[in-house]
């Protein structure tokens, strides 16, 4: 029988990637007393975290804040650019990417959905050819916007964003860009104004650090000519309306104010470490990782080194072997969460988080959890993942070593 008791020593370890752990600076500052959200303290907070959120997504231009998951960001985006019947070029690189091809057909979008064969297409990234060749033969332009996944949640495949860009402009094509980077902003390096995006998408719960709750969308200049044309209905999610109200660090409705502190003090940590080293330490974890399977001797889930992404890391089981089974014991053994396969892998793999508030340590202890857990479902091993991790993180140091002060 299922208990909501369950609260062994130890903290657990939650492992999926996303919602990541929420670090106790954060959960302090989640904590302070609910102010006026009219009120001048509020406004003030409001300025500092619509100026800071832009440094992270790397953008000069608005960027809409919602109460809302990523699901509402994605509906925000299609929304607020596109009208009934439009044509969106969409492309399958996993779960997340087939959820938003399915938002599309039910607001009353075509969307056409290309992409690789059978499970390749959820082993690899966007291919920006295809793109491209497809848009080439649309020469009436009725396709309107190209809608890819940055990080593919399911998957652990980060596509090239700006290869995708450069497909769209290589065969002259006005389309929109719409990205959803929910699981690789603040993780992966991405740059919403340089890879000319016009609508990102992310979420609070990955790399942010923060509960699920709040959503993102960085929008460019031509986003919001396209929006004055677009035919979708929407009300909550009109950018209008939030943008004027933005001007003075409030919003049109009730914001999600303690959650609002915390992003300040995500963003405060993120920028105090530095972009890069966040995302320098997001690749050393990742590279660990990948050298731990590799010494397992099992598959990685991204069939292409190229696309790897920092963020997690898919493992896929030998054949015969339930990876959901293999992850129950897990949890049931060391009270840690790893990610299950979704949509077509169900049941073939698993995914390890290494996103947000993460070292060394909590990755020893994730693969150390892992490890055991596989020997312990009777998957038979070629060596020891944990020590070619541990080999890997001690001989590279990128990251900045703390030093007792003097």
């Amino acid at each position: 029988m299922l208990t909501l008791d369950f609260h062994p020593a130890g903290r657990h370890f939650l492992q999926i990637p996303g919602p990541s752990p929420v670090p106790d600076r954060i959960l302090r500052a989640m904590s302070y007393p609910t102010i006026d959200h009219r009120g001048r303290e509020f406004g003030a907070l409001g300025r500092k975290v619509l100026a800071d959120i832009k440094k992270i997504f790397k953008t000069e231009h608005p960027v809409i804040i919602y109460p809302a998951s990523g699901t509402g960001a994605w509906e925000a985006a299609l929304s607020n650019t596109l009208s009934p019947g439009d044509a969106v070029l969409m492309f399958e690189t996993g779960h997340f990417a087939t959820l938003w091809k399915k938002m599309a057909e039910s607001l009353g979008l075509k969307p056409e959905f290309l992409g690789l064969p059978g499970i390749e297409g959820w082993r690899r990234g966007v291919q920006p050819d295809m793109i491209e060749a497809r848009l080439r033969e649309d020469t009436g332009h009725a396709i309107k916007a190209v809608c890819v996944v940055h990080n593919e949640t399911s998957t652990g495949v980060t596509s090239n964003i700006a290869a995708v860009r450069r497909a769209i402009d290589a065969a002259g094509h006005p389309a929109l860009l719409l990205v959803d980077s929910i699981s690789g902003l603040g993780s992966a390096d991405y740059r919403h104004d340089e890879w000319g995006v016009d609508v990102t998408v992310s979420g609070s719960q990955k790399g942010l650090m923060l509960p699920p709750g709040i959503s993102f969308n960085a929008i460019s200049p031509k986003a919001i000519a396209a929006s004055k044309q677009a035919k979708l209905p929407r009300a909550f999610w009109g950018w209008d309306e939030i943008i004027e109200s933005n001007k003075n660090g409030y919003w049109p409705y009730t914001p999600s104010t303690n959650l609002l502190y915390g992003l300040s003090e995500a963003l405060d940590m993120i920028l105090g470490e530095g972009l890069d080293n966040v995302f320098a330490r997001h690749q050393r974890l990742a590279e660990a990782t990948r050298r731990a399977v590799r010494a397992w001797g099992l598959e990685i889930q991204c069939a292409d080194p190229a696309v790897y992404s920092p963020v997690l890391t898919g493992v896929m089981m030998p054949e015969g072997v339930d990876a959901d089974a293999v992850r129950q014991r897990i949890y049931e053994r060391f009270d840690m969460s790893l990610g299950q396969a979704l949509g077509k892998m169900r049941g073939k793999m698993f995914r390890i988080g290494h996103l947000g508030d993460c070292n060394d340590l909590t990755l020893m202890a994730t693969l150390a959890g892992c490890e055991m857990g596989l020997k312990i479902s009777g998957v038979a091993l070629a060596g020891s993942g944990v020590t070619a991790a541990m080999d890997y993180l001690a001989s590279h140091t990128d990251t900045p070593v703390l030093k007792a002060a003097a």
